[in-house]
């Protein structure tokens, strides 16, 4: 019996958060489509205000494409600190130390 009372328990948290409301809703409007959507599930995670596996894509590219972007213009900035201690020995200030201030480090593994 205590799977039961965890059974009924969980039901009403899916229903108290409006899970299940959600859900049903959703399942609804799939239901009363003339045209079933090609992938459910795309519909589905839509629906709910998720991204579409093609948008998913598109900001896991994007990503990519920063972290390049932010590699290269740190090694760009590595390359002219370099460059100005080679010009002034003296000069101890300043941030070259390879760290931009205010930008984290690349979180992809290098």
């Amino acid at each position: 019996m205590a799977s039961e009372s965890k059974k009924e328990a969980f039901r009403k948290y899916l229903e108290s958060s409006g899970i299940l409301e959600a859900i049903t809703k959703v399942l609804v409007a799939i239901y009363e489509e003339n045209e079933k959507p090609p992938i459910a599930l795309e519909y589905v995670r839509h629906a709910l205000g998720g991204p579409t596996i093609s948008e998913h894509e598109m900001s896991k590219n994007k990503v990519a494409e920063l972290e390049a972007k932010y590699d290269l213009l740190l090694k760009q900035h590595e390359e002219a600190c370099r460059q100005l201690q080679l010009l002034q020995p003296r000069r101890a200030e300043g941030n070259c130390d390879g760290q931009l201030s205010g930008v984290p480090p690349s979180s992809s593994p290098a």
